[in-house]
């Protein structure tokens, strides 16, 4: 096997002030919600700015209270680049107790649940070509205004 290098990319907050939009009860079982993203910041050693205002967090909820996440948004660095960042991933628990607090929408402290994300990247800048070729992963936790992840380039 060809072993994985991961280099560190940014910590992303993204902000979710809003109340979410709830679909309902979708045809496969689970329950459908979209919270709008109204802004954040990322920082990294080569890339930092702000996440602006217009994403959308889109959660599937099973009915055990696992999430399924499918993420797009757009970040502008401090250079003025602009970054399409999407993300599908997946936020669950141990055990009864966290999968509560998940339902629940319940502070859990970081690592307690399994929150994990694939993230892929689109962008026009030359300066930032590389982005487009690359595949990044992401552990997630979740404040009451919304989630932070640490990105990790796949090398």
């Amino acid at each position: 096997m060809t072993p994985i290098e991961l280099r560190p990319l940014f910590t992303i907050k993204a902000d979710v002030d809003a109340p979410p939009q709830q679909v309902g009860a979708v045809p496969h079982g689970y329950t459908r919600r979209v919270m709008c993203v109204n802004g954040g910041r990322f920082d990294g050693e080569r890339l930092r700015g702000r996440v602006l205002p217009g994403g959308a967090d889109v959660v599937l909820e099973r009915p055990d209270g696992g999430l399924h996440l499918d993420v797009r948004l757009m970040l502008e660095t401090n250079a003025g680049e602009l970054i399409y960042m999407t993300y599908s991933g997946r936020r669950n628990g141990p055990t009864p107790d966290i999968m509560r607090k998940i339902i629940n929408r319940e502070p859990i402290p970081r690592g307690a649940d399994y929150f994990r994300i694939a993230v892929q990247f689109e962008t026009a800048s030359k300066k930032l070509a590389w982005l487009n070729d690359k595949i990044a992963i992401g552990t997630g936790t979740r404040e009451p205004n919304g989630p932070i992840y640490d990105i990790w380039e796949v090398a």
